[in-house]
């Protein structure tokens, strides 16, 4: 039975593997497409909005269809719509099409809602509720490494001589010609999603071998005083749905704009590789909240005391120049890592028969990742990428106000 556990954990482990290999392939999308459809950073920001919006849109119904299906048949399915979104990138490059590149996106994204609304509640049943945060962590891990290895590899492929592509491109100035560099730049991606397609696929067939357990989704708790609440009277739970929304917006501006903050800074040569340094800053974050919490604080503590030290960053972010502000947009990964083991845990806790809805509505707002950068994008255009990073102030005063109030306060 403990070997089997075990296996059920590796298993979501690589599952949790490729949800940030895809997820953060985004932080290189959004330069190569600015660059080969010719956007500008709002324009390019879509490329977030596009992937993180599907969350909001299918995360309830990703719920319902897994009561139907089971958590196995759900994993599978969620695979097949993101090996579909893979290869709707084919005829987008083939064609040049933002708008085809952002329908795959959003298909990509409606399966990984899927396949995060089934795997988050398997990681936290699937052992002891005791030793959840840590294999939240543990697998928060898993999807930072691979984010790692997806981005070197992609960025690779794509700028694999960024130092001149931009100098080329823009030195053509007959029209005919800059389109045929601009096509075979697109062109680029066609074969990495072809292969990420066939892994997706791949691993349907793992899932259907492996035969995990089916858990008891309903998690409910029906001999509780508070059987009969409704969840809006959960004020905590609605608090950490806005918490989740600040948290993810704040995380993929600090990875996945990187690259643009980095070329603002002059680091032109080295900007490509930048959010790999982020990830490991996640990873470092996950590793030392694995070893001090709650052994030596508590979660909400450790978010309390990583709120402060984001907000020191941010400054530095602001007003340092080159290298040193964006060793200051790294750091901030450093501080997000403890933030979603905190906040999911202090947004669920005691709600019965409402966990599963809970669940679906935090899922829901991983759509800040979507809404929050577009904002950034706009006022980056108006001003510049330095500037636009002053907006995750307003999503960290309002984690503190969660982690100090927020998280306790319950109607009668």
């Amino acid at each position: 039975m403990k070997n089997r556990s075990v296996f059920s954990i590796f298993v979501i482990g690589s599952l949790f593997f490729v949800l940030g290999f895809v997820t953060w392939l985004n932080s290189i999308l959004i330069p190569f497409l600015k660059l080969s459809c010719e956007l500008t950073d709002f324009q390019s920001s879509f490329v977030t909005f596009a992937f993180y919006i599907s969350y909001f849109v299918t995360a309830i119904p990703s719920s319902y269809l897994l009561k139907k299906v089971g958590f196995n048949r759900g994993m599978s399915l969620g695979l097949i719509i993101m090996a579909i979104g893979a290869l709707l990138f084919v005829p987008a490059a083939m064609s040049r099409s933002y708008m085809i590149f952002l329908v795959g996106l959003f298909t990509t994204g409606i399966g990984l809602s899927i396949l995060q609304t089934a795997v988050n509640p398997y990681a936290t049943v699937i052992g002891p509720i005791e030793s959840a945060a840590r294999r939240i962590s543990i697998m928060g891990i898993c999807n930072k490494v691979a984010g790692m290895i997806g981005i070197f590899l992609l960025s690779s492929l794509l700028f694999s001589d960024a130092s001149n592509m931009t100098e080329q491109i823009a030195a053509v100035t007959n029209l005919a010609d800059k389109e045929l560099a601009l096509q075979a730049l697109s062109h680029r991606v066609i074969t990495p999603y072809l292969i990420m397609a066939a892994i997706l696929i791949g691993l349907v067939m793992v899932i259907k071998a492996a035969k995990l357990p089916e858990i008891d989704e309903e998690m409910e708790d029906n001999n509780s005083t508070d059987a009969d609440k409704s969840i809006r009277k959960y004020s905590y739970l609605w608090f950490g749905i806005v918490a989740i929304f600040f948290y993810v917006g704040a995380e993929v501006i600090a990875i996945d704009y990187l690259v643009r903050f980095g070329d603002f800074m002059g680091l032109h040569s080295v900007s490509k590789t930048l959010p790999i340094y982020a990830l490991i800053a996640l990873v470092v974050g996950y590793l030392v909240g694995i070893i001090a919490v709650p052994r030596f604080v508590s979660q909400r503590r450790a978010l309390i005391m990583q709120l402060l030290l984001s907000m020191i960053l941010v400054c530095v972010a602001l007003f340092g120049k080159g290298i040193i502000a964006v060793c200051g947009v790294i750091g901030l990964s450093f501080t997000h890592a403890i933030m979603w083991p905190a906040i999911w845990p202090l947004s669920i806790h005691d709600l019965g028969k409402h966990t599963k809805l809970g669940a679906a509505l935090l899922i829901m707002a991983i759509s800040g990742g979507a809404v929050i950068p577009l904002i950034y994008g706009k006022i980056s255009d108006i001003f510049n990428p330095q500037s636009g990073i002053a907006i995750l102030f307003i999503g960290y005063l309002y984690l503190m106000f969660f982690a100090c109030i927020g998280y306790k306060l319950q109607k009668k």
